[in-house]
C-alpha cells in the first residue's frame, strides 16, 4: 500500500522551474560527489605514523574514533532500517570533523558464518563466492548514501590478511595463564617456569620433570585461557552440528528445523573468560553505557558471595556453593546436574538396603536408573529444566553424602532443574527455604526442616505451608550440632547476616568449607562443527597433545572441501556425533610439520572446528586502526593515538560505538574479554574496546497477514474504511519488524531513486529520537524532500540555475533574522553533540522557514552559515551549495558556526499576569526585569486595572521575568 510504495508519494514535476531541487538532480549531485570525496580522499584519516600517515596538522587536533557494529552481508541486501545507525555515525562524524578533530570513521564486514553456509549447502556455491558477491552490493548500496567512510581502513573477517591475526590472538590466549594473585594474564612460559623451579606445585609429590609431555600439557590445560575440555553441548543430531543456547527453542528443538536437541559431551575449545568476571563487573562503572545495558552485563555475570560446602561421600566430597551457607541445618538431600562428572562415580551397582520405591524411578538397579533419566534430561532445554511450573522429577543415585555441620546422611539424586552451568552443578536442597526444593522434597517425600523463624504468622509446622519462606529479616532457628569434625556450633536466634558470618568461619576453622564468590558467568565455548569459520592454529600429535602453530605459519587458511554441510544423522539418534566438513579434507588434515620446537618435522593432525563468527568481531576496532600492518597486530603509538586511555577514559576504548541492543551481552562482553587479555600481555594500551555505547531504536514497519497467518506483500494492500484488502481478502496489520521474509521492506535504493539520498538521511534522523523505536511511513518522506527543495530556493534561483543570495553586511542584517540565525546554531550545535539529531533538523527547518517568509534575498552570510548547518546532515547538496557559494574548499573540512550569545537570549520574554489564579493579561518585558519593576508594569496594565475594578490588594507574588500573580484583598 502506499505506506511502503515510494511512487505514491511521486515529487511534484519540475517542468516550470529548470532548476528546481528534483530527484534527478539530487541523483547527479550525490554522484558527482561521492565520486569527488572519492578521488580526494577526503574522508582520509591520518594515522601519526606508518603507510596512514598524513597530514601532521589533522594529527595534532583532538581525535574521534567512532564505529558502527560490524554488518554482516546479507544475500537480501539492505532496508531502509538497518542504514539508521551507519547515518547516525556518520552525521556524528562529520559534525566532529566540523569542530575540529581528526575522525576515523570507517566500517567492515563481519563475514563469516552460518547464512553463507547455509546457502552453500544449497546452492554449491562456495562462501567465498557469495559473501564477496553481497559485500559488493552492501557496499554500493552504502556509498549511495554519502556515508563518509575511510576506505582505505575497510576489510572482511573472511581476508586471510584479517584472520592471520585472529588466530595470532587466539594463540595469545592460548599461550597465558591468569595470575589470581597479580590480577592479570601472564604467558604460559612463567608458569612454566615456576613448575620448573619447584615455586609451584604440581600434582601429588610429583616434581615438573617427572611428568610426561602429556602429562605436563594436562597441567597446563587447567590453567590455559583457551583450553580443551570435555563441554556439554546442545547436539542436534537432525543438523548434524552442536548448537547455541540462543538456537534452541524453549521445548528443546532446533530454531532451525525444529529437529530434538540433546545435552552432549564434547572435547570443546573453551575461553577462560570467568578469570575475568571481576574485572569484566568492575570496568563497567567507567565505561558510558545505557544503564539497561550494564544491567544485562551484571546479570550475565551474575556476582554472588556466599560459601563453598563440602559434603563428604564415601572417602571424597560433593561441593555446593550457597549464598545462604546460614541454612545449612535445613538441608536434607543433595541434588547434582545430570551432566555432573561425578554422577557415575558415587552410583552403585545396587540400591541400599530400605531404598524407597519412589526414589528408584522403577528400575532395578541405580546405574540404570541414573542413565534411564539423564536420556530423558539431555532432550530438554536448559529453560523448560527451570521452568517454575513442572513437575519436579529425578532418581536417587543410591549412595549417601554427610552433612558437615551436623553428621546427618543426606541421599543424592539426579535432577534436571539443577544446572551444570551454575555454581558447581550441585545444590544442597534446603526445602524449607527454596520452591523447587520443597517441591521435589514433597514429591520424594523427604524432609522439610524449618530454620528461618517465619515472619508471616504460618508457624514453624512445615506441613502446613503452601509455599517455601528464605527471608532475610528473620532469625536462624532449629540450627545447633556438632559436625562430622567433632566441633560444634549453632546459629540459634542469629540474626541472617550474623549466622552466615559465624558459619563461614565455622566451615574455613574445620576444613568444611570456605566463603567465596561465585559467578553465573561460564567459560565461553568456543568451538563450531562448521566450514565457514575461522581455522584454529592447533595440531594434535599422535598422543593427541595439542601444539600451537609458530606465528610464521599463520594464516593458516580454510581448504577447499566439496561438502560443506555437516553429517545428519536420525533426528533422535542422540548416540551420534558431529562429522566436520573439515575432517573431510585428510590432505590438509593429517600433515607433516617442523613447528620450530627442536624436534625437527613430524606428523600431526589438524583441528578440524573452526572458531565461532564471534571470534572476528571480537578485536576488529584495532584492524580500522592499521589494517596492512603484516608485521604486529597493531602499532603500539597508533593504537595509543586512537584508542589509548586519557582523560574520562580511564579504560581507553572508541570514543563512540553504535549499534543494536540485541547485542548487549554477548559480542560486548567477548570483545571486552579480548581486550583485558591483550591488554595485560602488553600488546595494546586501552582494557576496554569501546568507551561510549549508543544502543539505536529499530525501523519498523507494517506487516499484513492474510487468515492463514502469512505475511503479504505490504505494497500491494488497500486501505478501505479503516479494514485492509490484499486481493480482494481482509487481512490484519501489524506493527513489527521490518524484512523480506515479512514482505515489508522497503529498499534505501527505492527511496533514494525517488528523492535522492539526502532526504533518505534527512527523514530517519527526523523520525524521531535515535534511540527509540519508530514505524516507517513513505508517505513521510516528501516533509524532508521539500525542505531540501526550500534550502535550495533560499541559495539558488530555480528559473537561472545562479545565485539569488545577497552581499550584505552582517551589521546591516535585520535582528529578527540574526536572533533566528544564532539561535539555531546554538540548538544544532548542541542537539548534535547530544546526538539530538529529530531536534536538530527541527530548529534547521525553523531558520528556514524564517528566511523563506522573510522574503527578498537571503544575506549571503546567513546562506552560508545554513549549509554548514544542514553539512552534517545532507552533505551532498551542502557541498553543492558551498560550492555555489564560491568555496573551492571541501565543506567537509569546513568550522562549524558558533552562535553570539548576544543574539542567542531572548530580546523579550511574555509574562503571564494572573488575578486570583486566572491570567488577565501577557505582557512582553525584558528577560533582565527586576521584581519591582516587573510588578509596577503589571499593576499599570490597563487590563489589569480593569479586571481589579478598583479592589485593594493583599498580595502581589513575582517570579520574575514570566509570571506575576495578584491577590486582591
Amino acid at each position: 500500500m502506499s505506506e511502503t510504495n515510494p511512487a505514491a508519494t511521486a515529487p511534484v514535476s519540475a517542468d516550470a522551474a529548470p532548476h528546481r531541487y528534483t530527484a534527478a538532480m539530487a541523483a547527479e549531485i550525490e554522484a558527482r560527489w561521492q565520486d569527488f570525496w572519492d578521488a580526494e580522499g577526503t574522508y582520509a584519516a591520518p594515522n601519526p605514523k606508518g603507510d596512514l600517515a598524513g597530514d601532521p596538522e589533522l594529527v595534532a587536533k583532538p581525535k574521534k574514533f567512532i564505529m558502527d557494529m560490524f554488518p554482516y552481508p546479507s544475500g537480501a541486501g539492505l532496508h531502509v532500517g538497518h542504514p539508521l545507525g551507519y547515518i547516525a555515525t556518520d552525521v556524528s562524524a562529520r559534525f566532529q570533523r566540523m569542530t575540529g578533530h581528526n575522525v576515523l570513521h570507517t566500517l567492515g564486514f563481519d563475514a563469516f558464518g552460518l547464512p553463507a553456509e547455509q546457502y552453500a549447502v544449497q546452492t554449491g556455491t562456495h562462501p567465498r563466492v557469495s559473501t564477496e558477491a553481497n559485500m559488493e552490493n552492501m557496499k554500493s548500496q552504502l556509498r549511495r548514501l554519502g556515508l563518509g567512510h575511510d576506505k582505505r581502513r575497510s576489510f572482511a573477517t573472511i581476508d586471510p590478511e584479517y584472520y592471520k591475526w585472529t588466530q595470532w590472538i587466539f594463540l595469545q590466549i592460548f599461550n597465558s595463564w591468569y595470575d589470581d594473585e597479580a590480577k592479570r594474564a601472564r604467558p604460559i612460559a612463567e608458569l612454566v617456569a615456576q613448575f620448573e623451579s619447584g615455586a609451584r606445585g604440581v600434582r601429588g609429590d610429583r616434581s615438573w620433570g617427572e611428568l610426561t609431555e602429556a602429562e605436563r600439557a594436562d597441567v597446563l590445560g587447567e590453567y590455559r585461557l583457551a583450553y580443551a575440555s570435555d563441554a556439554p553441548v546442545n547436539w542436534c543430531p537432525g543438523l548434524g552440528t552442536v548448537l547455541a543456547n540462543e538456537e534452541v527453542t524453549a521445548d528443546g528443538r532446533s530454531e532451525r528445523g525444529n529437529f530434538p536437541v540433546f545435552k552432549s559431551k564434547l572435547r570443546q575449545w573453551n575461553m577462560r573468560i570467568t578469570a575475568y568476571a571481576d574485572r569484566l563487573l568492575d570496568d563497567l562503572d567507567a565505561l558510558d553505557w545505557p544503564e539497561a545495558i550494564k544491567l544485562q552485563q551484571r546479570n550475565w555475570i551474575g556476582r554472588s558471595e556466599g560459601a563453598r560446602v563440602d559434603f563428604p561421600i564415601d572417602g571424597e566430597r560433593i561441593t555446593v556453593f550457597t549464598t545462604r551457607p546460614d541454612t545449612l541445618f535445613g538441608a536434607t538431600y543433595m541434588v547434582l546436574a545430570p551432566e555432573h562428572p561425578l554422577v557415575e562415580k558415587f552410583t552403585p551397582d545396587a540400591w541400599p538396603e530400605g531404598t524407597r520405591d519412589a526414589w528408584t524411578g522403577g528400575h532395578a538397579t541405580p546405574a540404570e536408573a541414573v542413565a534411564a533419566y539423564r536420556a530423558q534430561a539431555a532432550s530438554k532445554s536448559d529453560v523448560e529444566r527451570q521452568a517454575e511450573a513442572k513437575d519436579k522429577t529425578g532418581v536417587f543415585i543410591g549412595a549417601y553424602a554427610t552433612n558437615p555441620v551436623n553428621g546427618e546422611r543426606v541421599p543424592v539424586f539426579v535432577a534436571d532443574y539443577v544446572l551444570m552451568g551454575y555454581g558447581t552443578g550441585a545444590i544442597m536442597a534446603v526445602p524449607a527455604g527454596d520452591q523447587r526444593d520443597l517441591e521435589f522434597a514433597r514429591a520424594f517425600e523427604l524432609p522439610i526442616r524449618c530454620i528461618v523463624e517465619p515472619t508471616d504468622g504460618r508457624g514453624t509446622d512445615t506441613s502446613t505451608w503452601e509455599d517455601a519462606f528464605g527471608s532475610y529479616d528473620a532469625k536462624i532457628i532449629n540450627s545447633a550440632g556438632t559436625g562430622s569434625s567433632g566441633e560444634g556450633v549453632t546459629l540459634d536466634g542469629l540474626p541472617v547476616v550474623e549466622a552466615k558470618e559465624r558459619i563461614t568461619e565455622w566451615l574455613e576453622r574445620t576444613g568444611a568449607g570456605a566463603g567465596t564468590v561465585n559467578f553465573r558467568l561460564r567459560d565461553w565455548l568456543f568451538s563450531r562443527q562448521r566450514y565457514w569459520g575461522e581455522p584454529f592454529p592447533i595440531v594434535y600429535d599422535e598422543d593427541g597433545t595439542a601444539h600451537p602453530l609458530p606465528a610464521s605459519m599463520l594464516p593458516l587458511e580454510l581448504p577447499e572441501v566439496e561438502d560443506y554441510s555437516p553429517r545428519t544423522f536420525d533426528p533422535d539418534d542422540a548416540d551420534t556425533e558431529p562429522e566436520t566438513p573439515l575432517s573431510r579434507n585428510e590432505d590438509w588434515v593429517n600433515v607433516t610439520l617442523d613447528l620450530g620446537d627442536g624436534r625437527g618435522p613430524r606428523k600431526y593432525r589438524r583441528e578440524t572446528n573452526t572458531m565461532p563468527n564471534w571470534a572476528g568481531s571480537c578485536w576488529y576496532e584495532l584492524r580500522y586502526l592499521d589494517p596492512h600492518n603484516s608485521e604486529r597486530l597493531v602499532d603500539p603509538e597508533i593504537e595509543q593515538y586512537w584508542m589509548g586511555p586519557r582523560e574520562g577514559l580511564p579504560h581507553g576504548g572508541v570514543d563512540l560505538y553504535v549499534g543494536g541492543a540485541e547485542h548487549a551481552v554477548l559480542h560486548l562482553l567477548y570483545a571486552r574479554f579480548w581486550s583485558k587479555v591483550l591488554f595485560d600481555l602488553g600488546h595494546v594500551s586501552s582494557a576496554e574496546p569501546f568507551h561510549k555505547l549508543f544502543n539505536q531504536g529499530m525501523i519498523q514497519a507494517y506487516v499484513y497477514r492474510d487468515g492463514r497467518g502469512i505475511a503479504v506483500p505490504a505494497a500491494e494492500v488497500e486501505e478501505r474504511d479503516g479494514a485492509y484488502y490484499y486481493q480482494g481478502e481482509k487481512v490484519s496489520r501489524l506493527l513489527g519488524k521490518m524484512g523480506k521474509s515479512l514482505k515489508n521492506a522497503v529498499t534505501p535504493d527505492e527511496i533514494c531513486a525517488e528523492y535522492g539520498a539526502d532526504t533518505l538521511r534527512l527523514y530517519e534522523m527526523a523520525m524521531g529520537p535515535l534511540d527509540v523505536s519508530r514505524p516507517w511511513d513513505t508517505r513521510a518522506v516528501v516533509g524532508q524532500f521539500r525542505l531540501l527543495q526550500r534550502l535550495w530556493r533560499n541559495v539558488v534561483d530555480e528559473n537561472t540555475g545562479e545565485l539569488s543570495v545577497a552581499d550584505v553586511a552582517e551589521g546591516d542584517i535585520d535582528a529578527d533574522t540574526l536572533r533566528a540565525l544564532h539561535k539555531a546554531v546554538d540548538g544544532v550545535r548542541q542537539d548534535l553533540e547530544g546526538m539530538r539529531f529529530n531536534t536538530a533538523i527541527a530548529k534547521v527547518t525553523e531558520l528556514n522557514n524564517h528566511l523563506t517568509k522573510a522574503g527578498g534575498p537571503v544575506p549571503r552570510s546567513v546562506a552560508e552559515r545554513l549549509v554548514l548547518l544542514v553539512a552534517p546532515l545532507a552533505p551532498h547538496v551542502a557541498e553543492e551549495l558551498w560550492r555555489k557559494l564560491g568555496h573551492e574548499s571541501s565543506v567537509v573540512h569546513e568550522d562549524f558556526p558558533v552562535a553570539d550569545p548576544a543574539y542567542v537570549v531572548d530580546e523579550t520574554v511574555t509574562c503571564v499576569v494572573q488575578i486570583k489564579g486566572k491570567v488577565k493579561a501577557r505582557l512582553e518585558v525584558a528577560p533582565s526585569i527586576s521584581d519591582d519593576d516587573l510588578e509596577k508594569a503589571a499593576l499599570a496594565d490597563e487590563k489589569v486595572v480593569a479586571a481589579l475594578g478598583g479592589a485593594g490588594i493583599r498580595k502581589v507574588i513575582v517570579r520574575a521575568p514570566k509570571l506575576v500573580n495578584i491577590v486582591p484583598a
